[in-house]
């Protein structure tokens, strides 16, 4: 798994939402400003969570964008897999599933099976609260 710059970014991006909700909707320039991120690669990268439902945006002087749910409601997972082409950690394994054509031959496709379900089941336990907080992680 190779979590590309579209995904951290996308990470940062949902994290700033979260921590600034009760602010409404934040315009996108905001958010590039305080993540010193290019407005230009947000905006591809707030396409697929927009359509992804994640986060809802409204235009105009007041205009932004906003979480649709509460940051303890979104998982990692589910915002990495709208972003990311694929998360598996082969190219033969494509959301989930095995699309390999040697897959029938192949004695290493149930390990990599395994990992791709243990990777995304651990990504769906973390939501954006616990990264805000750090609590799941502090002992």
């Amino acid at each position: 798994m190779n979590v590309t710059s579209k995904g951290r970014y996308a990470l940062r991006f949902m994290l700033d939402l979260a921590q600034h909700r009760d602010e409404g909707y934040i315009s996108l320039k905001t958010i590039s400003e305080r993540l010193t991120l290019s407005m230009k690669y947000l905006e591809m990268i707030v396409g697929n969570l927009k359509k992804a439902e994640l986060v809802d945006s409204t235009r105009g002087k007041e205009g932004g964008y906003r979480l649709n749910k509460e940051p303890g409601e979104y998982s990692v997972g589910e915002i990495l897999r709208c972003i990311e082409d694929n998360l598996a950690p082969v190219a033969c394994i494509k959301e989930g599933e095995i699309q390999c054509e040697r897959s029938g031959a192949c004695m290493t496709i149930p390990m990599w099976k395994e990992l791709d379900d243990i990777t995304n089941a651990y990504l769906d336990t973390v939501s954006l609260e616990d990264l805000i907080t750090g609590a799941k992680w502090k002992k």
